[in-house]
């Protein structure tokens, strides 16, 4: 009868702390993960006309991480790059549930197939040239919420033109803008992938804060400068440039397309922008670029990375052959701005070793016409990457 009592009190007294115990373990926990990546690159230029030097160079090294307290995230980073130190994504982020969240602070917002990879996972070893010159993917202060669920994934940002670096009363007047990115993917599954999307951006001018003749403050005319240097990161040897004055704004729009089934894959996207002057004819730019991506051995067939809308990296001990082509016009008569034309032909070679190191060979071939400060030059360029990213 004892024995039976003190089993009842026991289990009565089980049921009483099952509770506090079920919401002790329902409590958040905090959960901090590193990252870290170093970049070493080697490079070989033909013909050598034009300021090209062969050579070896650790072009990026980071170090940050990620912290993670229930429905919040935190993440920062901080790279080393010829001898400058820099911060690269710094933001907070709230996740709503399963299909949106919203992020604040200074990163990569989306726009286009290019935000789906950060600048070490490009499939061509570099981004593409277009990309680069109308700075699509480089990063901006501010806001961005996102919706991510089945056929559909749609975001909108609001950014900021204020420098890291700088205070607000630095320019005179702070550039503003919005960003969206529009996908539709009837088909988004491991080996099979239909997906296609449009993205939008409107950004008021930049400006300075200056004296004028009186001695009293002032503001500059808007503007906006945009360039890209040939595709290596060995060399820094200038392609593309255009200085815009007396700009008001810049509207950029590019539709995209990615396919994919089983070992092969397509991605292509074509770049529009128009620069609004206050006096003068508008500039305006465009360019394309387009991907063959297949898998020779190791992984049978591309997976889909949702939250990115884009494709996921392949599997360790895969071998990949990517072939890519980009043009890019960034140059006006009617506008007055020669910033010149520039085609360039690529394959390039992805060995995933292992889940934290990548090897890539690529050679490139890169022309230039039409420039105003540019010379007109052709390389060939070979390269090779070894990366270790955790």
């Amino acid at each position: 009868m004892k024995t039976k009592s003190i089993f009842t009190a026991a289990l009565l007294m089980a049921t009483a702390i099952a509770p506090a115990l079920r919401a002790q373990d329902d409590k958040p926990k905090f959960k901090f993960t590193p990252a870290g990546r170093i970049l070493l690159d080697g490079a070989v230029f033909t013909p050598h006309k034009g300021g090209f030097a062969d050579g070896v160079a650790i072009p990026d090294i980071r170090l940050g991480g990620k912290a993670e307290y229930g429905n919040w995230l935190a993440k920062i980073d901080v790279g080393y790059s010829f001898g400058k130190i820099g911060l690269k994504d710094v933001y907070l982020q709230y996740k709503f549930d399963d299909n949106n969240l919203l992020r604040g602070g200074y990163f990569v917002h989306q726009f286009g197939l290019q935000s789906a990879t950060s600048s070490s996972m490009k499939p061509s070893f570099e981004a593409p040239i277009t990309d680069t010159y109308m700075n699509a993917t480089g990063r901006n202060l501010g806001f961005m919420y996102m919706y991510d669920k089945d056929a559909f994934l749609a975001t909108a940002s609001v950014i900021v033109g204020t420098k890291l670096t700088e205070h607000a009363n630095d320019a005179g007047k702070v550039s503003v803008g919005g960003i969206s990115r529009l996908l539709w993917r009837p088909y988004h599954s491991e080996g099979a992938v239909a997906q296609v999307g449009v993205s939008g951006w409107y950004q008021s001018a930049f400006h300075e804060a200056i004296e004028n003749e009186d001695g009293t403050p002032g503001i500059s005319k808007g503007f906006f400068d945009y360039s890209a240097t040939y595709p290596t990161r060995v060399d820094q040897v200038t392609l593309l440039s255009t200085d815009i004055e007396n700009a008001r704004g810049v509207f950029k729009l590019s539709p995209e397309l990615l396919l994919s089934k089983g070992r092969f894959a397509l991605e292509g996207q074509y770049y529009y922008m128009n620069v609004n002057r206050k006096d003068g004819h508008a500039f305006v730019s465009n360019g394309a670029y387009g991907l063959l991506r297949g898998l020779i051995c190791g992984d049978s067939s591309y997976g889909y990375s949702s939250a990115d809308g884009g494709l996921a990296t392949p599997k360790p001990k895969t071998l990949e052959c990517v072939l890519g082509y980009n043009y890019t016009n960034a140059s006006d008569s009617k506008a007055g701005i020669y910033g010149g034309i520039t085609n360039d032909f690529s394959v390039t070679f992805n060995y995933y070793i292992n889940k934290y190191m990548l090897a890539r060979l690529r050679w490139s071939y890169t022309n230039v016409r039409g420039a105003a400060d540019v010379p007109k030059n052709h390389v060939n360029i070979i390269e090779a990457r070894v990366q270790f990213k955790f």
